[in-house]
């Protein structure tokens, strides 16, 4: 294998679980979004192959960070996003973050602890999301609302992939101090059927992913960017429902994943609502503005 698209699992950006790059953004920031994509999708490839060994893999990483870097030669996807992030005098931290997640996921397969998941997340979910407010020119004020909704859609994807995830790639994301407190270990996620123990540490993930989304929820509302704002507005309604369901449903044996005809629903509501605060804010400024010019 010499290249990234050697290891390439055919997903696209229309198939993950949360929009990408929607048509709620602007035409004009599609394709820079797209770029750093198809860089992340590359790499996460790269780390959840299941035959090559982590040697090659953490090779073919070093390649795309050297073509991220400028370099010639060494990684398609990493030369495109460089010359997107070039075209318009962006940073290259936030892939270069994606690529400390990607090769923590080569080498470690377990987390301690809720913290360790945390800051594994602040590498592999946050600089998604910065990397888009950044390229709307939105403050870093607000990042924190960003960390917090992209973290939670990491976990959210780790409770309903625990199964295959460790299936396939013996890695697991599940903290082992919460499988540990109800008498779980992580053989528990072979199963068929979640038992009763590990129902309960999937629940209580899910919980503590709804604080996660707790925090983001002013998000939305925080955005200039009127359609960007739509757009995570959808990502909330979205997210807010699958970690509910994660708390009902076992997805060991059930589908937890949105349905097309559940998303559409879900996201209209999640759009509405961030519309119609946006336009109640606007009409609350322009009678403030009229009130105050008849004084």
């Amino acid at each position: 294998m010499t290249g990234a698209a050697d290891f390439a699992s055919g997903k696209g950006h229309r198939d993950e679980n949360f929009p990408v790059a929607s048509r709620l953004v602007r035409p004009q920031l599609r394709p820079a979004i797209l770029a750093f994509y198809r860089f992340a999708r590359a790499a996460d490839d790269v780390a959840d192959h299941e035959t090559v060994g982590c040697a090659e893999k953490l090779a073919q990483l070093d390649h795309m960070e050297a073509g991220l870097c400028g370099k010639a030669g060494t990684s398609a996807e990493g030369e495109a996003l460089h010359a997107v992030l070039q075209d318009r005098g962006l940073t290259d931290r936030h892939a270069l973050d994606l690529l400390e997640a990607f090769r923590r996921d080569v080498t470690k397969r377990r987390y301690a602890d809720w913290n360790e998941l945390m800051d594994y997340c602040r590498y592999s979910a946050a600089p998604v999301g910065r990397f888009v407010l950044d390229l709307h020119g939105e403050p870093h004020t607000i990042w924190p609302f960003n960390d917090a909704l992209c973290t939670a859609l990491q976990v959210i994807n780790h409770l309903q992939d625990c199964a295959k995830d460790y299936r396939k790639l013996d890695r697991v994301y599940i903290p082992i101090e919460a499988l540990a407190a109800h008498g779980v270990g992580v053989e528990a996620l072979a199963d068929r059927v979640a038992s009763p123990e590990l129902r309960k540490v999937i629940t209580s993930l899910a919980r503590r992913t709804a604080t996660l989304l707790d925090q983001s929820r002013p998000f939305a509302n925080r955005i200039a960017d009127r359609r960007l704002a739509l757009e995570v507005g959808v990502i909330q309604a979205l997210a807010d429902n699958l970690s509910l369901r994660l708390t009902r449903r076992d997805p060991l044996s059930e589908r937890v994943h949105h349905h097309p005809v559940e998303a559409i629903g879900l996201a209209l509501g999640g759009g509405l609502g961030v519309a119609a605060r946006r336009l109640g804010r606007m009409l609350g400024y322009k009678q403030t503005g009229l009130h105050g010019s008849r004084g």
